[in-house]
């Protein structure tokens, strides 16, 4: 009985400290016709998911025109794409615009870095 409750306590104790896991997105903000967003489908999306950025931030496509109300933005995006790091549904950080492959990454993982996410490489791309 004593061990019950020396475990209940201690498992009390430890709870408050310790770390929630959130539900990390990357939402992409789109429209029909947007040639960037054609782009950044061509250049970018059929390897996302197979990624350490993709898997620790999975991708959600959104309409601009049909936001959801569960998305918490700091503010109405304007351009498409637009790309919107959210923990569950708050938006911790963004990119207007697709700059191109080459620069896509590298904001990307600022982003991610600024926000304290963390990655795991591939089990298949590890040697």
């Amino acid at each position: 009985m004593r061990l019950s409750y020396l475990l209940l306590a201690v498992w009390l104790w430890v709870l408050p400290g310790a770390a929630v896991a959130q539900d990390t997105r990357l939402v992409i903000v789109e429209q029909a016709g947007c040639i960037y967003c054609v782009h950044w489908d061509r250049d970018v999306a059929p390897e996302y998911p197979k990624t350490a950025e993709g898997r620790a931030a999975p991708l959600r496509r959104v309409d601009i025109g049909d936001l959801p109300e569960d998305l918490k933005l700091k503010s109405r995006p304007v351009l498409t794409p637009t790309f919107i790091l959210v923990q569950d549904g708050q938006e911790v950080a963004r990119l207007e615009g697709y700059p191109g492959e080459d620069f896509f990454w590298p904001l990307l993982n600022r982003m991610l870095d600024e926000a304290g996410i963390e990655r795991t490489i591939p089990e298949e791309t590890k040697s």
